[in-house]
């Protein structure tokens, strides 16, 4: 089976469609994938099975770039064709089945919005593919066993930025000895280019705590998540690829919605600012070009208070019995 599959440019929508793909292998096993997704978003893929290859999709003058997708599809007849991007790709091509991201009156989250797209309810969790080779990199940067808590202080834009200096506070906080996790590593990440937005983090924390993770590859940085003990980071991609590796999951909120982009799974939560994304966003002189940190009412009290009863439904979770399986 041929499955054309399209999805986000931008890594945490990229992310949060991989539950749809998993489900797709699941359904149709030998199929072949041909995805394609923006630049910052193909690494994600590297180790998917069944990839058949990953098309770029970058952005060209009038909307040229979709031409070029075309040009690269048009020679095979495709059994499905998934577009998340509501273009007129899937409608172009020589398809058995096509199915288009939906749109919806209400605002749902992405993830229940994106099981609309193949009538799956409940709608399938993100879920990502590694190999050996992002397994032997977790064993250098964190040996198994060493508690780890991983901040991703940075965002694609400054207003979604809570300040570096709350991130260090809390760090100390949760590390401290009498706190959840003492003693624990401080894993600081970003994504390439963003090392002097998560260089006060790093000052802010003791040397032979702190591991400066900024311009990590996302498949490795996956396979640290998985074996970290929680994450607090930014609306950003690396929060969404922190939930998708199934650790506790702290998501800190101001000018975004967290009703359509919080992280999902059962260990991930939300904490944000007192003032709603109207009053952050409509208040004299905004411009998301140019405004700094809308993060700033929220206190370092409020975030830790949130970390710490995540990690306690964690805890729950880990000691409360298996379901018992049907026979």
């Amino acid at each position: 089976m041929e499955i054309l599959f399209i999805t986000s440019t931008r890594i945490g929508d990229a992310i949060l469609s991989t539950g749809l793909i998993g489900a797709l292998l699941e359904r149709h096993p030998g199929a072949r994938v041909t995805l394609a997704c923006g630049a910052a978003a193909a690494p994600l893929f590297a180790e998917m099975p069944g990839l058949r290859r990953v098309l770029v999709l970058r952005k060209k003058p009038f909307k040229l770039h979709w031409l070029g997708l075309w040009r690269a599809c048009v020679g095979r007849r495709w059994d499905l064709v998934v577009d998340l991007r509501r273009s007129a790709m899937a409608w172009c091509l020589w398809a058995g089945e096509r199915r288009i991201l939906p749109k919806s009156a209400a605002p749902l989250h992405r993830v229940e919005l994106l099981g609309r797209t193949l009538e799956l309810a409940p709608p399938p969790a993100p879920r990502l593919w590694i190999g050996a080779a992002q397994r032997a990199a977790a064993d250098r940067l964190l040996p198994q066993g060493r508690a780890a808590l991983v901040l991703a202080p940075t965002a694609n834009w400054a207003g979604k930025a809570w300040p570096a200096e709350r991130f260090a506070e809390l760090a100390r906080r949760l590390t401290a000895p009498g706190g959840p996790l003492p003693g624990g590593a401080v894993l600081v990440i970003g994504g390439p280019g963003e090392e002097a937005l998560a260089a006060p983090v790093l000052a802010g924390l003791p040397a032979g705590q702190r591991v400066d993770l900024v311009g990590l590859d996302l498949l490795t940085s996956y396979a640290l998540f998985r074996r970290a003990k929680l994450f607090v980071g930014n609306d950003s991609g690396l929060m969404h690829l922190a939930a998708a590796a199934g650790i506790p999951t702290l998501g800190l909120f101001g000018p975004t919605r967290e009703t359509q982009y919080a992280p999902w799974g059962s260990l991930c939560a939300v904490q944000r600012t007192p003032e709603s994304v109207a009053q952050l966003t409509g208040a004299a002189g905004y411009d998301r070009r140019t405004t700094g940190s809308l993060m700033t009412g929220l206190g370092v009290a409020a975030v830790e208070k949130a970390a710490k009863d995540v990690l306690r439904r964690a805890l729950v979770q880990a000691d409360s019995p298996a379901p018992a399986k049907s026979p």
